[in-house]
């Protein structure tokens, strides 16, 4: 059972950054094109950033150009650098494999104040 830890979250002021980080307990990493999602309270979970099987990289319109995701294969996590955060990225924030999920994480919540 591959297991999904993220962490790195916290309570941040608007403008702020944050960085992400998740842990996959799976010796095939290399193989799944990983992604972040979020969940704001009382919404339906989104993706908001992941690699592609040719390796680009998409990310959602609300977050292009504030975050970005990375991936150490060797290490087995997959980050997501968070700047110019809005009020409006405060979510749990989860990792998954986009073209193979696995189970959830527990996910790691990250609140903007103003």
């Amino acid at each position: 059972q591959v297991q999904l830890v993220e962490s790195g979250g916290g309570l941040v002021q608007a403008g702020g950054s944050l960085r992400l980080s998740c842990a996959a307990s799976t010796s095939l990493f290399s193989l799944f094109t990983w992604g972040w999602y979020r969940q704001a309270l009382g919404k339906e979970r989104e993706l908001v950033a992941h690699f592609r099987s040719g390796g680009t990289i998409d990310y959602a319109d609300s977050v292009k150009g504030r975050f970005t995701i990375s991936r150490d294969n060797a290490k087995k996590t997959v980050d997501l650098q968070m700047n110019s955060l809005k009020l409006e990225d405060t979510a749990v924030y989860y990792c998954n494999a986009v073209n193979r999920p696995f189970s959830w994480g527990q996910g790691t919540q990250v609140t903007v104040s103003s």
